[in-house]
């Protein structure tokens, strides 16, 4: 998947928080829903790809977050310092959606693309034939069994 670049999204170079607290608050927000934190990380690649990553549970469901660290236009590896603070304060505000969402339909349904499935993959990594296989066919759109 081609990222977009750092500069042409919002929350570049707009602040001078350090990614930590972004990602504290965003655990912080979890928490507060009635998930546990069970892991957090933050990972790079020598190729300058790099990601944040919280690992937490709700309701018995495990969610795996990666939220990726974008690209700059200049070339500079992707886990400068105004990169990383921009993807720590895109994943805080993520969350914070979804924590509002979480309130009102619950947080399967909130953070379903974050869900860990039995074999280790997100919901969000699974193909469309799978989807298909595993979805009740009403949400398909083709009658009841």
């Amino acid at each position: 998947m081609d990222l977009p670049y750092a500069e042409d999204l919002n929350y570049w170079k707009s602040g001078t928080s350090a990614p930590d607290k972004w990602i504290e608050d965003a655990m912080r927000l979890i928490e507060n829903l009635g998930g546990t934190v069970l892991s957090q990380a933050f990972g790079a690649e020598r190729s300058g790809r790099a990601a944040y990553m919280i690992n937490f549970v709700i309701g018995g469901e495990e969610f795996r977050l990666v939220w990726p660290v974008l690209p700059t236009k200049n070339g500079k590896l992707a886990d400068s310092l105004p990169a990383k603070r921009q993807a720590a304060t895109m994943l805080y505000h993520d969350v914070k959606t979804k924590c509002l969402k979480a309130a009102i339909f619950g947080a399967r349904t909130a953070f379903f693309e974050y869900l860990v499935l039995p074999d280790g993959r997100m919901a969000s990594q699974v193909s469309n034939p799978e989807l298909s296989h595993i979805s009740p066919t009403f949400l398909l759109g083709k009658g009841s069994e």
